[in-house]
């Protein structure tokens, strides 16, 4: 049987809810990735249906009245581990990965100490909580730099600092939580997108913005994605072994995207993992499946596959 062919081979999944939505500052996003891919199961004839997640309600949508979860919460809440706990504790299996996978990755400050550890470069950062901690990290770092929250995705809170000037950049990240200071990477962003422990060929993003920023990824059409990258096929191998390994350390599972910088030299630096990631007409998962002959609704099938063997 061909890839194709086996990726839309639906099996008997029963029925099965996909999440969507939340309360998490990407919900508008979740619920766009939500519906394309309720949309690709029920175009193959899965019997799904959408659940836009309530915090009350939740037990109630889910208990008894579906056998599988399709998970594309994004963001807080979704994508941090919670959900996840939730979903084990009445025993339905779901895509993505487990508890512990999700909550380290959904940590910056986490995914990066223990990518460091495993000799995964990563820019220099620090984590602070509060406006002076934050102006002396920025001052030891050295700018220009990136003050982010420390949990949360999209680019949401996300800000580049030029100079000495870090209080508006501060108070819009600590409105999240925690906040990253980053050393700024001025090169070319690269996303490795993985689906059952295979890296898919990488994804190069060029915007006219000053950054991949929430606009860049969602709502102008001017950003660029180049699969194949057009990087050299050495360059392309090391950062695939680099997007695996990160993978794994961080024990994820299943599907998700590891995303990297390029300094001047080539050279590069993990910035994140993402456990659910976006599946919107944008989104960087569906273009490097294309790019090995994947439809989304393959895509879709290929990921459902794997909820049987997640460790949780």
């Amino acid at each position: 049987m061909s890839e194709q062919a086996a990726a839309m081979d639906g099996g008997d999944y029963g029925k099965v809810a996909v999440l969507m939505g939340g309360w998490s500052a990407e919900r508008e996003v979740s619920l766009n990735s939500g519906a394309q891919v309720l949309a690709a199961l029920q175009e193959i004839g899965v019997d799904a249906f959408a659940v836009d997640v309530e915090r009350a309600a939740l037990g109630a949508a889910l208990s008894g009245k579906c056998d599988v979860v399709f998970n594309v919460l994004h963001g807080t809440w979704g994508e941090d581990g919670r959900v996840q706990g939730f979903l084990d504790t009445l025993g339905i299996p779901y895509t993505g990965s487990g508890v512990l996978a999700s909550a380290v990755t959904m940590d910056k400050h986490l995914s990066k100490t223990l990518c460091r550890q495993h000799g995964i470069p990563t820019p220099p950062w620090a984590l602070v909580k509060s406006l002076d901690e934050c102006v002396v990290a920025a001052q030891s770092i050295g700018f220009p730099l990136v003050i982010k929250p420390a949990c949360e995705g999209s680019s949401i809170g996300v800000s580049i600092v030029q100079n000495n000037e870090v209080s508006a950049a501060y108070e819009l990240a600590a409105g999240y939580g925690d906040v990253i200071v980053e050393k700024f990477v001025d090169g070319a962003e690269i996303t490795a997108a993985i689906l059952d422990d295979r890296v898919l060929p990488l994804v190069k993003i060029s915007t006219p913005n000053q950054f991949y920023d929430y606009q860049a990824k969602y709502l102008e059409d001017s950003t660029e994605y180049e699969c194949p990258c057009g990087l050299p096929e050495d360059l392309e191998r090391e950062i695939q072994d680099l997007a695996l390994n990160a993978f794994q350390r961080l024990q994820c599972h299943g599907w998700g995207r590891v995303d990297f910088l390029l300094d001047a030299d080539n050279k590069p630096y993990f910035l994140e993992a993402n456990t659910a990631p976006g599946m919107t007409s944008h989104s960087l998962v569906p273009i490097a499946a294309n790019a090995v002959g994947l439809s989304f609704p393959e895509l879709v099938m290929r990921i459902l596959s794997t909820t049987g063997s997640n460790p949780r």
